[in-house]
Parts: C-alpha cells; structure tokens; sequence
C-alpha cells in the first residue's frame, strides 16, 4: 500500500509555471506506474498524465503535450508535473495517483492523493 500527498499548487498568472509534487510513503513506490489527473468544479475528473514504474514511459492527454512534464525521482519516492504555459483553463485540483497498470483511466489507479489547488488567472 502508499500513501500520496501533492503539493505545489498556487495561484499563476496565464503564460506562468508550476511545478506538483507527489511525495509517496512506503518501500514499494517505485513498482507502481503513477499518473496525475484533475477535475475542475462541475466537470469530471480527466487524465493528465501517466508514467511508467522505471521512468522510461510517459503518456499525456493531448491538450496538454508539449506543455506538461510528468518524470519520478524513485530514490526520493517522488513524481513531479512540471506545467508551463498554464492557461486558465488548466485551473483544477490536480491528484496524483498509483497504480497497477500504466493507463489513462482512472480505474487502473488505487491509491490516491488528496489534491493540491492549481488557479489560473487570466
């Protein structure tokens, strides 16, 4: 089992960076695929973007290619989301989540963070 905690959530003008942190408790952090999703007020939760245990895979939901980066430092038990180019249409609560499957669905993930508050302003 792991438990997740995100951080690293702000306010950001439009244009702005960000970078999430999702820090992971427990020995085997690094044999769970992880994603980070999010869910804006009064729309479902959507996928954002997955990695693979090692690293060596990463998948994005399209709007977000080339502006997000997903990467794990498994010695720190932790994944980051770097977000540039942030629009206000990226403000959400983001949540990072592992899993037993790499996916883009929120039913290949079992363990879940408790959100961290991204705001865009334009």
């Amino acid at each position: 089992q792991v438990q997740l905690v995100e951080s690293g959530g702000s306010l950001v003008q439009a244009g702005g960076s960000l970078r999430l942190s999702c820090a992971g408790s427990g020995r085997t952090f690094s044999s769970y695929p992880m994603a980070w999703f999010r869910q804006a007020p009064g729309k479902e939760r959507e996928f954002v973007a997955a990695i693979s245990s090692s690293g060596a895979n990463t998948y994005y939901a399209n709007s977000m290619k080339g502006r997000f980066t997903i990467s794990r430092d498994n010695a720190k038990n932790t994944v980051y989301l770097q977000m540039n180019s942030l629009k206000p249409e990226d403000t959400a609560v983001y949540y990072c989540a592992a899993g037993d499957r790499l996916g883009a669905t929120s039913l290949a993930y079992h363990y879940w963070g408790q959100g961290t508050q991204v705001t865009v302003s334009s």
